[in-house]
């Protein structure tokens, strides 16, 4: 960890780090050839929800606290406005909406990085580093939907794609089979009671929380939403369960157990590591520890965001016990934008108040517009990050190349081919950033920071249950964001060249390859 590597042009061919995307001149930087890397991945915290970003109702002083140590980020960008095709993304390098099969993965879903793809994961083991992935991952599991025996090792999983560890949430908070899975085995598994799960048909006997609300004692699913299915821990989920018995999780220790299992994996690490730790906080189900439920003023969302806070300050107090702190870059963001009414009836609207999560902006979780993908982004490494704030564009496709540049790995020309190295940018000695950051909902939209086109379709403009604006419109849009973050006033009509200058640049990446649907 102690030894340095000059990175920067033309220092000898160990330095020539090939990387898809744009090969700008950086100024050299002396970093340590293998820094600890830790990305921590917030489940639909908004861009509003956090201190350092404006939040007032809220309190995050260990965020705040990693933001006051390096550059926080104001426009950096999420891929896609949801989970699956977001983290997809993420790991992969390539766009999501280039296949068809990237939406809102089911609880029983396959897996949807195949094996034969060269993920973030593969590329830091390629490069000697111990690899672990925890917590939320709704990335499938096995070959094929519908396909696993949870009461054997399921395949393919986070190994087959290069994590050494895994101890992750088979799915999703709200959708069965709601256990843990240790390196692709059920985390204490209760032989007594073998684990069925459907997503087709109930099994007999199994109540239902749309027939049995006198069961529901934490959390009831708000009306029409589709949570209303097996019943766990005293919250309907979304499909049919059988079994778990010991094995299920109580949904008020899941950030302890996410927690515990990162601080586990850091103590135990006996050479450089890259870590994923993704949080449920802030999704739905929200029931949060009984040391949060109360304690924000705005309900179990408000709860779940010191719950978050919390978890990042138990990460960070064990890099400084191990003494790694130094020699540990941490990368501080959400895999989308917000929501509020998600599923279930736990006052997040009625209590909300006058805190905004999605900033300044537009939409939310699911939406085209701002709020959707634009999402805190903080980057702490305290020997390399001056302390900063960053205006510079940057989005969650480019950490693989990045990384890989860091690391000294070169990218195969067949990985992540959507990634752009922006190391520079990342660590705060390059203001440049990207050309322009794709985002996708329902449909797609470019933006270069200053301007944004949203292509139309022919989806509802607005999502009833889940109150937020889609962005959808039958017609073309363009934002004037330095003018107009809120994206109020469509200017398509005014400015015709600049909705061809986008829009051929949109058509430019997608003739490479578009399925959304």
């Amino acid at each position: 960890m102690k030894n340095s590597l000059l990175i920067g042009c033309g220092i000898g061919s160990c330095m020539l780090v090939s990387c898809t995307g744009n090969q700008k001149k950086k100024a050299d930087m002396v970093l340590p050839q293998t820094p600890n890397v830790i990305f921590i991945v917030a489940d639909d915290l908004g861009y509003g929800d956090l201190g350092c970003y404006g939040a007032t109702r809220v309190q995050t002083p260990h965020v705040d606290s990693l933001a006051a140590s390096g550059i926080r980020f104001t426009d950096a960008h999420a891929v896609a406005a949801t989970s699956t095709p977001s983290r997809y993304s993420l790991f992969t390098g390539h766009y999501s909406w280039r296949r068809n099969d990237t939406g809102i993965a089911p609880g029983d879903a396959g897996m949807i990085i195949r094996p034969e793809q060269t993920t973030i994961a593969d590329m830091f083991k390629q490069a000697g580093y111990m690899t672990g992935a925890i917590g939320k991952w709704h990335l499938g599991l096995g070959d094929t939907t519908g396909s696993q025996d949870w009461n054997k090792t399921v395949a393919p999983g986070p190994s087959e794609i290069g994590f050494d560890y895994s101890y992750l949430m088979a799915a999703t908070g709200d959708r069965v089979p709601c256990v843990w899975m240790e390196n692709q085995m059920v985390a204490n598994y209760d032989p007594d009671a073998p684990i069925f799960v459907s997503y087709s048909t109930p099994f007999p006997g199994e109540p239902l929380g749309r027939e049995h609300p006198e069961m529901l004692t934490k959390l009831r699913p708000s009306p029409n939403q589709g949570h209303s299915d097996a019943i766990v821990n005293g919250i309907s989920r979304i499909g049919y369960m059988k079994g778990g018995g010991k094995a299920l999780w109580q949904d008020e220790n899941i950030a302890d157990t996410i927690a515990a299992k990162a601080v586990q994996f850091i103590r135990q690490a006996d050479k450089p590591f890259f870590l994923y730790v993704g949080t449920n906080d802030v999704h739905v189900p929200r029931y949060p520890h009984e040391r949060f439920r109360g304690k924000s003023g705005m309900g179990y969302r408000g709860d779940a965001i010191l719950q978050f806070d919390w978890t990042v300050g138990q990460i960070m107090q064990a890099l400084k016990d191990k003494g790694i702190l130094e020699e540990t870059l941490v990368i501080l963001t959400s895999d989308n934008g917000p929501v509020l009414d998600d599923g279930y009836m736990d006052q997040a609207v009625e209590l909300v108040g006058d805190h905004k999560p999605w900033g300044n902006f537009r939409g939310g979780k699911y939406s085209i517009f701002e709020a959707g993908t634009r999402i805190p982004f903080i980057v702490s490494w305290p020997t390399q990050v001056k302390p900063a704030v960053s205006d510079a564009l940057v989005s969650h496709i480019d950490l693989f190349a990045s990384m890989a540049k860091l690391v000294g790995e070169t990218v195969a020309p067949d990985a992540a081919t959507d990634s752009q190295e922006h190391l520079a940018t990342l660590l705060g000695t390059d203001t440049a950033g990207r050309e322009y950051v794709i985002e996708a909902a329902s449909s797609l939209s470019i933006t270069d920071g200053e301007w944004k086109y949203i292509s139309p379709n022919n989806y509802p403009s607005y999502y009833e249950y889940t109150q937020i604006e889609s962005g959808n419109s039958t017609e073309e849009q363009l934002y004037h964001l330095s003018e107009d973050m809120g994206e109020q006033h469509n200017v398509a009509s005014e400015y015709t060249e600049k909705v061809a200058e986008l829009k051929a640049l949109l058509e430019q990446e997608t003739a490479k390859g578009y399925m959304l649907e």
